[in-house]
């Protein structure tokens, strides 16, 4: 049976679009709110002298004897908050309490900080740690965060059940953490992602082709006013769109949305439910590889 999409006008003016939310990123009266633990990180091996805080928010149908999914949130508080672009803690409620996702924790990494730098741009090491093609960022998720969370609350441990998310470079560190560890993560929801300004370019063109096929679920969602859009060079959106066409030209499990606004989280905290749903479906394997059930 077909899915019919209702009909909605396209904007002519693309200047400012923003995006309305849907249900399902908004606070229910009838939907039992998760729990929300803070944890502090300072003493970092991967990144010595930084400090951030790590949220996880457990959604309250939870039970400690059933090993839940495990989904990772780049820019911790920015994709946690409940009145951010994002919503995901009430997001991940919801869609859980629906029976619409299977039960997952959502743990919220923030971007390490050099405390004692007072310069504000030597402070953040945001983008070293999410833009750098190199396994640093993913080994500090697996040696120094995810530990703290898989010793207090039962998480299981089979890969096909770990995401993480980002957008901007939220979303290089996303995609990048999954691509050099699928043996871990294998689902992967990326906004807006600033390949373009990868440290020596985005590799990911050229380097999808020339690889066996990793066992990967990416949901990208670009913009078409992002950064750069058209530009020659440091284009947003081009690299957004070289790098869904190598991954459906190597047959990966991908999915694009592309939306009318620029560099924003609005259209990604939109799509974030209908995402979640997507890279958590179920999926039967054949022998020519991973298809949707």
């Amino acid at each position: 049976m077909a899915t019919r999409v209702p009909y909605r006008r396209l904007p002519i003016d693309q200047t400012d679009v923003v995006y309305d939310y849907g249900p399902d990123s908004q606070v229910r009266d009838l939907v039992p709110a998760g729990e929300t633990v803070e944890l502090r990180i300072d003493d970092s091996v991967i990144y010595p002298g930084t400090s951030r805080r790590v949220w996880v928010h457990v959604p309250a149908s939870h039970h400690l004897g059933e090993p839940a999914n495990l989904m990772v949130f780049n820019d911790g508080w920015w994709y946690l908050d409940p009145d951010g672009d994002v919503r995901a803690g009430v997001v991940l409620d919801n869609l859980v309490h629906a029976d619409e996702i299977p039960v997952t924790i959502g743990v919220f990494v923030d971007p390490g900080v050099f405390e004692d730098r007072d310069e504000p741009d030597e402070r953040k090491n945001r983008n070293t740690e999410y833009d750098a093609f190199d396994d640093r960022y993913v080994t500090f998720l697996l040696d120094e965060v995810l530990p703290l969370v898989t010793a207090r609350w039962a998480v299981s441990d089979d890969p096909e059940r770990w995401g993480i998310c980002g957008g901007s470079s939220g979303g290089d560190g996303a995609f990048t953490a999954a691509w050099l560890r699928p043996d871990r993560f294998r689902r992967v929801v990326a906004f807006v992602s600033s390949f373009a300004q990868m440290p020596g370019g985005n590799p990911y063109p050229d380097l999808v082709p020339d690889v066996p096929r990793k066992p990967l679920t990416v949901f990208l969602q670009a913009g078409h006013r992002d950064l750069g859009w058209d530009e020659p060079e440091m284009n947003w959106l081009a690299e957004n769109l070289r790098t869904t066409a190598a991954l459906v030209e190597a047959g990966y499990d991908v999915r694009l949305v592309l939306g009318d606004g620029g560099h924003s989280a609005n259209h990604g905290g939109v799509v974030l439910p209908d995402a979640l749903r997507w890279v958590w479906r179920t999926r039967s394997r054949g022998a020519d590889g991973e298809r949707e059930s």
